[in-house]
């Protein structure tokens, strides 16, 4: 392997940031039905699972920064996807009726997205490969 390859390979930057490229174009493919980017797609399950969410703790479990999430959050709501309330210094989300049934959609999709990778990388080694990353990205944003 030459001297490249081998600092190429080591950097658990470039080769994150190269997976997540790739896989964010695998996800875009199977996602694009509903004409969402997939954060978005997360945004909507997330508030699935935990109807009139804070927008705080929404930013937390995306990991994204308090505007960003404003941005998708608008996006939705004027998609009538989500509302959007407020509440003292808060603002609560939920999904619309339309929200529910681009979650049932992306829940299909998120299927056939685990297949796709799987048939490529094999479903124990993704299984494994997705929790790894979890668990890394966990104590990576506990210690920063």
């Amino acid at each position: 392997m030459s001297e490249e390859n081998q600092l190429l390979t080591r950097c658990l930057y470039f080769t994150a940031s190269r997976f997540a490229r790739n896989m964010t174009r695998l996800a875009e493919k199977t996602f694009e039905a509903d004409d969402l980017a997939p954060t978005y797609l997360y945004l909507i399950m997330i508030v699935k699972f935990n109807p009139g969410i804070r927008q705080k703790e929404l930013c937390r479990k995306l990991s994204i920064a308090p505007s960003t999430s404003t941005r998708f959050v608008s996006k939705l709501e004027k998609r009538k996807l989500v509302t959007r309330t407020s509440g003292g210094k808060d603002t609560y989300i939920t999904l619309t009726d339309s929200g529910e049934a681009v979650y049932s959609r992306f829940q299909q999709s998120l299927e056939v997205l685990f297949a796709r990778y799987s048939a490529i990388l094999g479903s124990e080694f993704s299984t494994n490969l997705s929790k790894r990353l979890y668990e890394a990205s966990v104590k990576l944003e506990q210690n920063y």
